[in-house]
């Protein structure tokens, strides 16, 4: 079992082939000057574009990349939201099983509308900029999935609210 150690900074992002918690990332970023804490949860579902039966996926990615595109991502909410004060994000590698948590996105903030704002950023950023691929899993198949889009940087991600993901996607 790969274990997570939480971080003792402020910003807590992490690739695991292991099951994600998001109560442990919601606890982790509650801190006493904040009024807000928002979680995000990215599950499995069993449909997507082309198949109504998929019963897991695949994540596959360079950890270097990925990690350093994490760490943008976060740093970047940090600039567009100065107010915040913890940020996690964690996204699983290798196969997921439908209905497990693929991802998850905890942001801290004074207030909620800044919490909110800078954790659909960053799921929304996490889906145009990190490179991950995705592959869909079903019985007696599979294939990668064909929502692919093109890597962004992140700051060419528009704030929440411009689009529905800078890609126009707003899949989960």
């Amino acid at each position: 079992m790969h274990i997570v150690e939480p971080s003792p900074s402020l910003d807590w992002v992490a690739l695991s082939p292991s099951s994600l918690s998001a109560n442990e990332l919601t606890t982790w970023a509650t801190r006493a000057n904040c009024g807000a804490v928002v979680t995000f949860c990215g599950t499995v579902r069993d449909t997507s574009r082309e198949h109504d039966d998929i019963v897991a996926l695949e994540y596959e990615t360079g950890e270097e990349m990925a990690m350093g595109r994490l760490k943008e991502v976060v740093a970047e909410a940090r600039t567009r939201w100065p107010m915040i004060v913890a940020v996690a994000i964690h996204h699983r590698t290798g196969r997921v099983e439908l209905s497990d948590t693929a991802v998850v996105v905890a942001v801290s903030s004074p207030h909620r509308r800044e919490a909110f704002e800078a954790a659909q950023f960053c799921i929304d950023t996490l889906k145009d900029c990190v490179p991950m691929w995705k592959r869909e899993v079903w019985e007696g198949g599979s294939a990668w999935s064909q929502d692919g889009r093109d890597i962004l940087s992140v700051a060419e991600v528009p704030a929440p609210g411009a689009v529905t993901g800078a890609n126009g996607a707003d899949d989960a």
